[in-house]
């Protein structure tokens, strides 16, 4: 089964606690605070399978969490790390922000790609000794793993595209110039996958797509050709197939050009891109009159017109040594830049609501805070005090009209304020 577009959510590992200890044996009085750091989550790491063209293995599985970082533990012994998960796409895969549509990362390079990096290990109470602090009762947290909704979107990476309407015989060019075996018939949207095959002519190499036929309306969502258009992004010259034979279609000029128009209501840059004219059933039939038409519109858009036979194989030759022509004029493959960056100052924006004469406060800074605070040491729950003061949470809660002795709620820890 052929999928080339998927949502899925994928969330890092957690950072593991690390441990509040103090070092207790025999003959040692004050062994102090040994309190070891917790480990690091798991990433989830994005890798290019060379051997898959589909999305098929994110068809029933959509939810994806890294491991978890252990906790820290007593004699200063760090918390075990969590493995990365790889997920496996193949070449061309883009992954876009679900939410907004934008482009974090193309996989046309074919490098590993972190798309959500685990949280740090927090620190044991180790770290916090100092000459003047010689027993802190308190360590830090493990941080989240970072998490997002995702869109995975396959752009196949072919150097030319066969477009045309269905059953103009695009599968039976590919078939005979390359290793392809697409399934072939007289009927229409015989292929219903976009087919790929790998060409070697002339000295050069370069990959072949076979498009779903394309109809009137496409772009709109008719025929099969809405499906697959995307694929087209990338070629960089296409090769429009039409029968010149009009067996089944009356009007081979029409049909390049309401295939051209489809091409423009989806991409105007797409539309601009280089073309070869495949006249292709001229073993059939070729009626001189609509011949001569189209190389008249053929000579105005400066694209070149072939005869080609793709049962029999004649004039496929000519017609390769021109791709291969125009092909090492042509730029590289488009890659999509990133589009898409965090707004981490939205994660650390804080609110606060009163509910019932509660104030509750929440953002993410905050959440955090409440979880490396130990509220029976004094030092600790200063430090918590401050913060609370620097990060803005006093002024805001005098701005909704806070009065003293109210209930102020953060995160499930409640308290009386207090001027």
């Amino acid at each position: 089964m052929f999928i080339d577009r998927v949502d899925i959510y994928i969330k890092a590992g957690r950072g593991g606690n690390g441990a509040v200890s103090f070092l207790r044996e025999k003959y040692i009085s004050h062994g102090g605070p040994d309190g070891g750091d917790g480990g690091k989550g798991g990433n989830i790491i994005f890798s290019v399978d060379e051997g898959s063209n589909t999305l098929l293995d994110y068809k029933n599985r959509r939810k994806f969490v890294a491991g978890n970082g252990e906790n820290g533990t007593g004699k200063k012994f760090h918390g075990k790390s969590a493995g990365d998960m790889i997920l496996k796409v193949p070449r061309g895969t883009v992954i876009r922000h679900k939410e907004t549509g934008k482009v974090i990362h193309d996989m046309s390079d074919g490098q590993d790609y972190i798309a959500a990096h685990g949280g740090k290990g927090g620190w044991g109470n180790a770290r916090f000794a100092t000459s003047t602090r010689q027993a802190p009762r308190f360590a830090k947290a493990g941080h989240e793993g970072d998490e997002f909704n995702l869109t995975l979107e396959l752009k196949m990476l072919a150097d030319v595209g066969l477009i045309g309407y269905p059953n103009v015989g695009k599968s039976t060019i590919l078939s005979m110039v390359t290793s392809a075996c697409p399934k072939i018939a007289n009927y229409h949207f015989t292929t219903i996958t976009p087919n790929l095959g790998v060409i070697s002519a002339y000295d050069k190499s370069f990959v072949m797509a076979d498009i779903p036929g394309l109809v009137e309306g496409a772009s709109e969502g008719k025929g099969l050709g809405h499906e697959f258009l995307r694929h087209i992004d990338r070629c960089r010259l296409l090769v429009h197939v039409f029968d010149i034979s009009a067996a089944e279609r009356p009007d081979p000029l029409e049909d390049i050009k309401t295939i051209n128009r489809e091409l423009k209501k989806y991409s105007p840059e797409l539309a601009k891109r280089p073309q070869i004219l495949a006249a292709n059933k001229i073993d059939i039939d070729c009626d001189k009159e609509k011949l001569k038409k189209i190389k008249a519109y053929a000579a105005r858009k400066k694209q070149p017109v072939f005869l080609v036979s793709a049962a029999l194989g004649e004039g496929l030759d000519e017609l390769l040594e021109r791709i291969v022509k125009d092909i090492a004029l042509l730029p590289s493959a488009a890659v999509y830049e990133r589009e898409y960056f965090e707004d981490r100052s939205e994660r650390e924006e804080i609110a606060v609501e009163n509910k019932n004469g509660i104030f509750y406060v929440v953002g993410n800074r905050l959440k955090h805070l409440c979880e490396n605070i130990n509220f029976d040491d004094r030092e600790s729950l200063a430090f918590f005090q401050r913060t609370l003061k620097n990060a803005g949470v006093i002024d805001i809660l005098e701005q909704k009209g806070i009065q003293e002795g109210d209930t102020v709620d953060i995160y499930g820890i409640q308290f009386d304020f207090v001027f």
